[in-house]
């Protein structure tokens, strides 16, 4: 199971910029090689999986936002091979360093150790004793 799917990197990245990363000497002139593309988010997922393992039950029934953009991001940087830009790297980098906060336990996913979407009992109510300059209160002064 790949935590992105092939539509998700073409809305995210150039259609260019997808055709270059994923060509290859069988490939059709001009066209993302979608095999080439689906085999790195599935290295990719691999690798987010290596992260989560320890943390979570696998594989995850609720699919984190976040996790689609990280998965996202390592399938470019493995695209890339050897001839990653800077601003590639860094994002590899960056998905790396927030994989480590999420299983260090600093970061949450917003899901339970099931995988499924976390229930939350700490929603915020607001009391008030009501208004302190209210006309009624002012007692001639407004």
């Amino acid at each position: 199971m790949s935590y992105a799917s092939t539509a998700d990197m073409q809305t995210r990245f150039d259609q260019q910029d997808l055709v270059l990363l994923t060509e290859r000497e069988n490939s059709t002139p001009g066209e993302i090689n979608i095999p080439v593309l689906e085999q790195a988010l599935i290295d990719a997922s691999a690798e987010i999986n290596g992260y989560l393992a320890g943390r979570y039950t696998l594989p995850l029934s609720t699919v984190p936002t976040a996790l689609v953009r990280i998965c996202c991001d390592i399938a470019r940087y493995f695209l890339s091979s050897d001839n990653a830009p800077e601003h590639i790297h860094t994002r590899y980098t960056d998905a790396l360093k927030f994989l480590q906060a999420v299983n260090q336990g600093k970061v949450a996913l917003g899901i339970d150790s099931q995988g499924d979407k976390a229930a939350t009992n700490d929603t915020a109510f607001m009391e008030s004793a009501g208004s302190v300059f209210a006309r009624a209160k002012s007692q001639g002064f407004i």
